[in-house]
């Protein structure tokens, strides 16, 4: 399944696109469905991430400067330059702004790691850029939308989202390693849940676009409009990570790691939050599920590309 993982996501989404034409009637229950799926995954996510590669992380200055660099510098100043041009709805603007403000934590490292990154460093420095982005994700949502995201956002759902798909499966993560590394059938319960990475991740883009699908109706102009926008932010963040990996003098396989946070985008993670929102403001979860459909062609294209921009030799 790893050879084959990327066909593997595009078959799981094609499959969920359809599931949710033929039968719309599954939609309300697959969206009960996304967060503890999603959750599971971020578990295996993490738990390849041993508590003592958070200490790793941090002495790794160059890197993670450029990693926080790229994704709370350089990414707002690129979606603030498309804001303005965004299609005046405020959903679509919410949707846009929840989904490219945040680095993805989860399929990122599996396309670096196609491309030669050093994946292990990123996924060292992902617990830091979670928590870097609920933080700091508030605070931007304000500065573009001002005064009328308080009467249109509630803390309540963005607060209980980080605590069942980031503090616990993190808690659990950890105490698993605890585990395995004092019993053997806990170090054999971790390497059985190491092998589910892929299935869970079709499952998890399953779900969330076969969910989706049904609530498109008359919806699809708008969504579409956006569509440009997440192919120009991938253009445009291929080149602006290449240039932050140069500024900070990292190695090849560093570069390409940087390249590919800034790029990608933590679709699946905020889409319960998206979800959370009013009625009247439904067509953002649709918005913030578009771009996952783009970032997934695009990063089979960033496989192919970026080790040309930096090759090794």
């Amino acid at each position: 399944m790893e050879d084959h993982q990327v066909a593997i996501y595009l078959g799981a989404m094609a499959a969920g696109g359809l599931a949710g034409w033929v039968s719309p009637s599954m939609g309300p229950g697959l969206e009960h469905a996304i967060n503890p799926v999603l959750a599971a995954l971020l578990f295996v996510t993490f738990l390849q991430v041993p508590a003592a590669e958070l200490v790793r992380a941090l002495r790794a200055g160059r890197f993670l400067a450029a990693a926080l660099t790229v994704n709370f510098a350089v990414v707002p100043l690129v979606v603030a330059a498309m804001f303005a041009f965004l299609p005046d709805d405020r959903a679509v603007r919410i949707g846009v702004l929840l989904v490219l403000l945040c680095p993805c934590v989860d399929y990122v490292i599996v396309f670096s790691g196609l491309a030669g990154a050093d994946k292990g460093r990123l996924l060292a420095a992902t617990p830091l850029l979670l928590l870097a982005q609920m933080l700091l994700l508030p605070l931007f949502l304000l500065l573009f939308m001002g005064s009328e995201l308080a009467d249109t956002v509630e803390a309540g759902p963005f607060v209980e989202a980080f605590v069942v798909l980031i503090v616990i499966p993190l808690a659990l993560a950890w105490a698993t390693q605890a585990w395995a590394a004092r019993r053997r059938a806990g170090q054999r319960f971790t390497d059985a849940a190491n092998t589910t990475m892929v299935p869970l991740m079709a499952a998890t883009l399953f779900v969330v676009v076969a969910s989706q699908i049904p609530r498109l109706d008359d919806d699809l102009g708008p969504v579409l409009r956006v569509v440009p926008f997440y192919v120009l932010f991938l253009v445009v963040m291929a080149f602006a990570g290449l240039a932050i990996a140069r500024l900070f003098r990292l190695d090849v396989p560093a570069g390409r790691a940087v390249v590919f946070t800034g790029a990608t985008r933590n679709s699946l993670v905020v889409l319960p939050l998206a979800l959370s929102l009013p009625d009247r403001l439904a067509l953002a979860a649709l918005v913030v599920v578009t771009q996952t459909l783009v970032e997934v062609v695009g990063m089979v294209v960033y496989v192919r590309t970026i080790p040309k921009f930096l090759p090794t030799h």
